[in-house]
């Protein structure tokens, strides 16, 4: 599931600097703009041979970061909205501190976009397969921004030429056919000087044009650079244009940043330079920001100073160009994917909008980071980690009952913390989660904070598991206990190894990778053992049953099954010993093997009994009335199936009665009594009507044929 900000099918704020102004007009670059339509119109080479294209079309615009390539990239796409009736899709191939962003990630984040639920743990090919199924019947746009090559934009490319790529790159994409390349240089100075006048106002330009025109040269033409000069001027109202370029000029050459790059640092180091001490602190302890992305709770986190004074500075920050407002909404401007908007605090409180880094300026902030001393930076970062838990334990808490124990911490946590209902904590945790999945990601590859890591990805599971569901939110899940399970090994944590394994596994299980999940389970058996955790060997064996059961071999399930029902029965656990009887007898029903599990059903129900179990009770029997009828004993079977009916009557359970009922009537068919068939049936049939007109009194699900 794509996040609201930074995922797929989500278009951003104005970035990297050709949008400024309230209407966030696009300057300049009709040239690159006429070239990419042409290219879109223009036939290709298979149109050109007579054979029909196979794939969509790929157009790359290529340059550095900060020449203003995203921007051209989304105005492009809104140009084209039209014709691609079923969407824009935007995704980021690049992590904002340069890592790859793996395309299996990728792949969700695109599937998502469109509501199509991806199994967990899935691998690369599997998921690309999916991307390519999913676009190949769609007419989609899809822009994939600051690709690192091709290795990652081939396989997104939909078999579909109804579809079109557009991909952001700082070179060519070697290796994908017919690709059309549109290279960006710097902005021509009559939009350069446009793009400084949505900053300074026209006075300042119109009385000295000839400086205008020289602070764009000293800019190089980069829309960054031109954004943070304009900024600089913007927080300055008495300063001339002559003045940033006189201090331009006055800077010293930086060696170490590239040729191309040196307008932009130039720029950064002068705005940087004009901010008081405690700002330019702030600014570069965002390079810590995970994704990129933060808000007044990351930014008074980091900095530690409070939530107002860094709302203040975050705003300060956006109009001095160095960050960018993030926006939630989908190409066509409605809600992405129909979720609300998050919630906005009222007036007394700190403002909780989002604000994104530009990737051009991470490299720099991060060698400013280097004036700060390393102890004092980890502090930041553990004093993020450790707001980001509280918040998520009170987006968790929001969701249980008035008067729990949860409700009632959540009631003393700061107000700045807490949630006004679920509503607006679902809100907020959907508008975050690229953040807080990054902000695991980066604290458990960290591994300095690994206490806290711990801590934010138990509290990050309950949230996802709270608001969305343990089904819906797995993908996300697996990711997650895999974090775990790395930080488990990498301090031998055996039963945090364990736990781990068997939550994987089940997830294994449930997708249908059942040799995967025999290996996590046997991992699993192995770390708890080690660890001495009873609970964990056993559920270990018992999942290994499961997953021998899956695959159809009986005679290991029923091994692992009793070998479970061994270590439950030297503990006493009434309630686990009856499950695993009762798996026993499923699975020695499956062999044919019909003496053994009427035997283990029986061992079951003996314990329903003694548990006063009553709906359990009635279900065993029902079982084993099942087991005597393959058996080939229905006379037995009816009389069982007879006494679970009435179990289940004393039980008050109205559906298992009205199957069972069933059963009852299934049976006298087949002994020849097609009357006393008919009553039963008559007699489920109300049961059923009584069950639709009085759901308080349904407690337990229908027993399956």
């Amino acid at each position: 599931m794509p996040g609201a900000v930074g995922g797929a099918g989500v278009v951003e704020g104005p970035p990297e600097g050709e949008r400024a102004g309230a209407g966030g007009e696009f300057f300049g670059r009709l040239r690159e703009l006429k070239s990419l339509h042409a290219d879109i119109e223009d036939a290709g080479l298979n149109t050109i041979s007579g054979r029909k294209e196979p794939r969509a079309r790929v157009l790359l615009i290529a340059g550095r970061p900060g020449s203003g390539r995203t921007s051209l990239a989304r105005e492009l796409a809104r140009q084209l909205r039209d014709r691609y009736p079923d969407g824009i899709v935007r995704t980021r191939l690049t992590e904002s501190g340069g890592a790859r962003v793996p395309t299996e990630r990728t792949a969700r984040e695109i599937l998502g976009a469109f509501g199509v639920a991806t199994p967990p743990g899935a691998g690369e090919d599997e998921l690309s397969e999916m991307v390519r199924e999913a676009l190949g019947v769609r007419r989609v746009l899809l822009l994939l921004d600051d690709a690192a090559d091709a290795g990652q934009v081939d396989p997104l490319v939909p078999d579909n030429p109804d579809c079109l790529v557009v991909a952001v790159s700082r070179g060519p994409l070697t290796g994908i056919p017919d690709v059309r390349p549109c290279t960006l240089g710097g902005m021509d100075t009559k939009a350069a000087i446009e793009l400084l006048t949505r900053f300074t106002g026209a006075v300042r330009i119109t009385v000295d044009p000839q400086a205008a025109e020289s602070l764009a040269e000293e800019c190089g033409g980069q829309p960054a650079a031109l954004v943070l000069a304009g900024g600089w001027l913007a927080a300055r109202p008495m300063a001339s244009v002559a003045d940033v370029s006189k201090r331009l000029r006055a800077l010293p050459p930086d060696p170490e940043w590239p040729v191309g790059i040196r307008p932009l640092a130039r720029a950064f180091r002068l705005v940087y330079e004009s901010l008081p001490q405690p700002a330019a602190r702030m600014l570069r302890l965002l390079a810590l920001a995970p994704a990129g992305i933060a808000d007044a709770h990351t930014a008074s986190a980091l900095a530690g100073c409070s939530m107002p004074d860094a709302a203040a500075l975050l705003d300060d920050f956006a109009v001095r160009g160095l960050l960018r407002t993030a926006d939630d909404r989908t190409a066509d401007g409605r809600s992405a994917r129909g979720a609300e908007r998050p919630y906005r605090s009222d007036p007394e409180r700190a403002p909780l909008d989002q604000y994104v880094l530009p990737g051009c300026l991470v490299p720099m902030l991060r060698v400013r980071l280097a004036e700060d001393r390393p102890a004092e930076v980890q502090l930041a970062r553990a004093r993020m980690l450790e707001r980001t838990v509280r918040l998520l334990q009170s987006c968790r808490a929001v969701t249980d009952p008035e008067g729990s124990p949860a409700r009632k911490r959540l009631a003393g946590l700061p107000r700045a913390l807490r949630f006004p209902h679920a509503e607006a904590a679902a809100g907020w945790l959907y508008s975050r989660q690229p953040a807080l999945l990054a902000a695991a990601r980066l604290a458990v590859a960290d591994g300095e904070l690994d206490t806290l890591a711990r801590r934010l990805v138990a509290a990050l599971v309950r949230a996802l598991a709270a608001h969305r569901g343990t089904e819906a939110a797995a993908p996300e899940l697996y990711g997650l206990h895999q974090l775990v399970l790395d930080i488990a090994e990498r301090h031998e944590l055996y039963r945090e190894q364990a736990a781990a394994l068997l939550n994987i596994g089940d997830l294994d299980a449930r997708t249908g990778r059942t040799h995967d999940a025999l290996a996590r389970y046997r991992a699993a058996l192995d770390a708890g053992r080690a660890a001495g955790d009873l609970y964990a060997t056993g559920r270990a064996m018992e999942s290994l049953g499961g997953a021998h059961q899956d695959l159809r071999d009986w005679q290991r399930a029923a091994d692992w099954y009793g070998r479970a029902l061994s270590q439950r029965l030297s503990r006493g656990e009434r309630a686990d010993e009856a499950r695993l009887y009762g798996r026993l007898g499923t699975v020695h029903t499956y062999a044919g093997r019909y003496g053994e599990a009427l035997r283990h059903w029986r061992a079951a129900t003996a314990i329903h009994r003694r548990l006063g179990d009553l709906p359990g009770q009635a279900r065993s029997l029902s079982e084993a009335a099942r087991v005597q009828e393959y058996a080939g004993r229905p006379q037995e079977s009816l009389r069982t199936c007879q006494e679970a009916v009435e179990w289940a009557r004393l039980a008050g359970d109205l559906r298992l009665q009205a199957a069972l009922q069933l059963r009852v009537a299934d049976t006298l068919d087949r002994l020849g009594d097609p009357a006393a068939a008919r009553l039963h049936r008559a007699t489920a049939e109300r049961l059923l009507l009584e069950t639709e007109g009085n759901t308080c009194e349904i407690r337990s699900p229908a027993v399956e044929d």
